[in-house]
């Protein structure tokens, strides 16, 4: 599908100016809180901010993926980072699984519901003993009649606290293995379904980030996505739009940061004239424009890609991989500019650092990349 350029920054330009007048003003104080109100997934529901690529008919704009990129990218480029990540969990991981596997009464359910921000959507893949290796998993789901009993636990969980539904991993066959593995999408309200508390992490301060336990949930087979057994499989096929996202996250969160650095070094003085007449400043910021400017090539063509359908499993690794290294490089270099203020949280930059670390983690940990890429031209 071609892209009017011109209504693609109109929808960019909205964009920033919503996020500049509801969201910036608060978010300094939400990541000193450590907490971010429900009422902002109503906000952005209602300003058309959420599955903005989903189809018509379940509540999203019907628009390309681009779009949804772009809520992304202006999202990262401003600095709000556990916005950003939320936001990628719910509109970009959690509503294509359900569009893509759900039945036509399980998407007339919840995909509204998303769009609207009426609901909140978490995916549940990590847990205490199985991180990356996803077919470690050890939560059960055994079919008794219509229901399957679910039980186990999930940690890591991103919009854990404020999810009214989670698109969780589970494993149907304990003894197949990755093949054992499959997806259900549960109600967080039905019983013995427990939110455990809200973790403490590094960075993204205001991210709802939680421990999920299932004690006995009872959840109606209906809510089975796709076939039992294929759950790895489709875990497999979302992955690349989900690394593509945190590389736009990465790409954009280093242009922003590179953006404020800039005008920093202009106006701060050392030995008597600005930072920006340094050589030092000049080579380093020169070295993070054109690393960034290559990763956002890069990320576009990826972004065009996966639009066509084209964004295979190696190179979705490959950005995500080239995106989020950049993205701690860029931090690291910029707050050094910023010498002691850089480490005050006062400074975006401090926040931009401690909020990059996590993205070389999540999605597949760099060394998980490396070995996708390795696989592809190498073999195992």
């Amino acid at each position: 599908m071609s892209i009017d350029q011109a209504e693609l920054q109109l929808f960019r330009d909205n964009v920033k100016r919503f996020l500049e007048n509801e969201i910036q003003p608060h978010y300094e104080q939400w990541e000193k809180d450590s907490w971010m109100p429900r009422e902002i997934w109503n906000l952005l529901g209602d300003n058309g901010l959420l599955c903005v690529d989903q189809p018509e008919q379940y509540g999203g704009v019907g628009v390309p993926f681009q779009y949804s990129m772009v809520i992304l990218d202006e999202m990262s480029k401003m600095g709000l980072a556990s916005l950003a990540t939320g936001v990628s969990v719910h509109s970009d991981i959690c509503a294509p699984y359900i569009e893509h596997l759900a039945t036509d009464a399980v998407k007339a359910e919840w995909l509204p519901k998303l769009a609207s921000g009426a609901a909140v959507a978490a995916i549940g893949m990590s847990e205490p003993g199985a991180g990356s290796d996803l077919a470690a998993i050890r939560t059960t789901a055994v079919r008794d009649g219509d229901v399957y009993v679910v039980n186990g636990s999930k940690t890591f969980i991103s919009n854990g606290q404020h999810a009214d539904v989670v698109v969780m991993a589970v494993k149907t066959d304990v003894s197949a293995g990755a093949k054992g593995v499959s997806l259900l999408l549960i109600d967080t309200s039905l019983p013995g379904f427990q939110k455990g508390k809200k973790l403490e992490k590094m960075g993204l301060h205001s991210q709802d980030t939680s421990e999920l336990f299932m004690d006995n949930v009872r959840v109606p087979a209906e809510c089975l996505l796709g076939q039992e057994g294929k759950g790895f499989a489709y875990m497999m096929n979302e992955l690349p739009r989900e690394r593509l996202n945190i590389a736009v996250i990465g790409v954009a969160a280093s242009e922003g940061t590179l953006e404020r650095t800039i005008q920093y070094v202009q106006d701060r003085k050392a030995f008597g004239k600005p930072l920006s007449q340094l050589q030092n400043t000049r080579f380093t910021l020169a070295t993070c424009k054109t690393d960034i400017l290559a990763a956002r090539a890069f990320v576009n063509n990826c972004i065009d890609l996966h639009a066509e359908g084209k964004l295979d499993i190696p190179t979705g690794a490959a950005v995500k991989l080239y995106a989020t290294e950049l993205q701690g490089r860029v931090a690291d270099a910029c707050l050094q500019m910023h010498g002691g203020y850089g480490y005050m949280l006062e400074y975006p930059v401090a926040r931009a650092y401690i909020d990059a670390r996590i993205q070389r983690i999540y999605g597949g940990a760099s060394e998980i990349m490396k070995e996708v890429v390795a696989r592809e031209i190498l073999g195992r």
